[in-house]
């Protein structure tokens, strides 16, 4: 600031200050100096020459500006959990009504809801809990491990302790296996050394690195699914960089959907193409091939087992559920073979059957049977046909063959004679030419029907009167009588809806002429008929 900042008591005071610095400005008046004695360069800030009048200060200052509150003493302490500060003997008023304590009230009790509380009781009352209040700093509120029990994470380490024990158990166990056998087998010098090798690889050594691990590096990784980071996944989707690229197989808008973010195409771009001549049908062709279809099988079968109690977790513990479901798939096929077995047990196999001989099937036997000229058995036993439980070689009515030994337009009938009526007598030839005749008169007769309609003149149509009866030839309508006669009827109707504009004194008239007859069936409302609703 230019000046020295001053509160003034009246506008009087500005007054003068506002002359005396114009005064020092033209050099009529002295300098200001400050308490040393010094001169003050209008054009340097300053501190304050007076303080403002309310803060009643005597000497000039700037704690009106300073940060006057004293800083809060900040700790990183937490809370005790679980402390107790006094154990009460008797119920005190305003403690709560459920245990006791003062600390809370009965809405804010986390003890177990008493039958009978400690209020009217009067036993059992619960200690008052330790209460806190302090104020963090800064960092002390964003410390995410303010608090922290370091001996929750105990289990923890207990947990994977155990499996070391277990697993360094295990390891010892087999060692001592193996070498019983070999001592119990006193096995050669070549098969010692093999020995030996397993035994060597039985021993783990913790600080050896996987070598798996070290044969990644190989890969090409990239970020996925992450803005500034994340899970990683390897780049599956590569191609040779002169083949054409999958969003340029087919340049229509409507084709195949090209996803740019993740560079995948689930759908075929050219479903129209001969599949011999395409490299590429889309992604979905690796979800539907090859060991995908396996590990969607095993994933199901995991997240199956888990729902009914199974502790499996195909991304925390994927050997397990393989090894689950590979004893699943056993198990399965093991039951699918035993009951297969037991129905072609119970029921047999006609497909696994031996073949009947073809002189059973062709009715050939050994049995020697002799006949004479006529047709006689001398020696032996006649074979005898299979018989059918239906009659056969059974003719009735005359006729010479069975029915439904001919078939013409759809329908069985005799061979005989030609006829499709079950129960009919047999008539022979003869039959067979009636029959014929018959359907040429028939064709003949429909010809000559179809010319003589042809040629026919048309017929002229009846008029039929109103009243359901021929209109006379000489029955002529006049258009006048018969507009008046439309006019009067619909008058009349108009004034049958409305009974309050009917009139006391009414003329009747029992003459009906043709044009009122008309008129009426012309306003008449046929309530059958399915336009009435378009008459106007």
């Amino acid at each position: 600031m230019a000046t020295a900042s001053v509160a003034f008591k009246s506008r009087e005071d500005h007054r003068k200050q506002i002359e005396l610095e114009e005064a020092r400005k033209a050099g009529l008046a002295p300098a200001e100096v400050d308490e040393d004695g010094k001169e003050i360069n209008p054009h340097i800030p300053q501190y304050m020459s007076s303080a403002p009048w309310y803060l009643n200060a005597e000497k000039p200052s700037l704690k009106h500006q300073r940060k006057w509150k004293s800083d809060p003493e900040y700790t990183k302490s937490w809370y005790d959990r679980g402390a107790k500060v006094f154990q009460a003997e008797k119920y005190r008023k305003g403690a709560c009504l459920n245990c006791g304590a003062m600390t809370h009230d009965a809405k804010a009790c986390m003890e177990r809801p008493r039958k009978v509380g400690a209020k009217w009781t009067n036993k059992y009352i619960a200690p008052d809990e330790k209460i806190e209040a302090f104020e963090l700093d800064y960092d002390g509120k964003r410390d995410r491990w303010n608090g922290y029990d370091t001996s929750s994470y105990a289990h923890v380490v207990e947990r994977y302790e155990a499996r070391d024990a277990a697993r360094r158990k295990f390891l010892k166990e087999q060692q001592l296996k193996k070498l019983e056998e070999k001592n119990t087998n006193q096995v050669p010098e070549d098969a010692a050394s093999d020995e030996d090798n397993d035994e060597d690889d039985l021993r783990v050594d913790e600080a050896k690195v996987d070598e798996s691990k070290q044969m990644d590096f190989a890969k090409v990784e990239k970020r996925v699914r992450t803005t500034g980071g994340g899970s990683t996944g390897t780049v599956r989707n590569l191609r040779i960089r002169e083949d054409t690229a999958k969003y340029l197989l087919n340049l229509d808008v409507n084709s195949a959907h090209y996803d740019p973010k993740t560079r995948s195409m689930r759908e075929d771009p050219l479903p129209d193409a001969d599949p011999n001549e395409k490299f590429y049908l889309g992604d979905n062709q690796y979800r539907n091939s090859g060991q995908a279809i396996e590990f969607k099988q095993l994933n199901i079968h995991a997240w199956e087992a888990f729902d009914k109690g199974q502790d499996i977790h195909m991304q925390a513990a994927p050997s397990q559920a393989e090894l689950l479901y590979k004893n699943y798939q056993v198990i399965k096929d093991k039951l699918k073979t035993r009951t297969k077995d037991t129905i072609m047990e119970k029921y047999g196999n006609a497909a696994t059957e031996e073949e009947l001989p073809r002189e059973l099937l062709l009715g050939q036997s050994e049995r020697q049977v002799e006949y004479d000229r006529a047709g006689r058995v001398i020696k032996g036993q006649e074979t005898v046909l299979p018989k059918s439980k239906y009659e056969e070689d059974v003719y009735i009515n005359n006729h010479t063959c069975v029915w439904g030994s001919w078939w013409k337009d759809h329908q069985w009938g005799y061979k005989c004679c030609k006829q499709t009526i079950r129960n009919s007598y047999c008539t022979g030839a003869a039959g067979i030419k009636a029959a014929e005749a018959a359907t040429d008169l028939m064709k003949a007769n429909i010809a000559r029907k179809e010319t003589t309609e042809e040629i026919s003149a048309p017929v002229e149509e009846k008029r039929l009167a109103t009243w359901g009866t021929e209109v006379p030839d000489d029955l002529v309508l006049d258009e006048k009588l018969l507009a008046e006669a439309l006019k009067k009827e619909n008058d009349k109707k108009k004034v049958e809806k409305d009974e309050r504009k009917r009139k006391y004194n009414v003329t009747w008239n029992d003459e009906v002429t043709v044009e009122d007859m008309e008129a009426y069936r012309m306003t008449k409302v046929h309530h059958d008929d399915p336009m009435k609703n378009f008459l106007h």
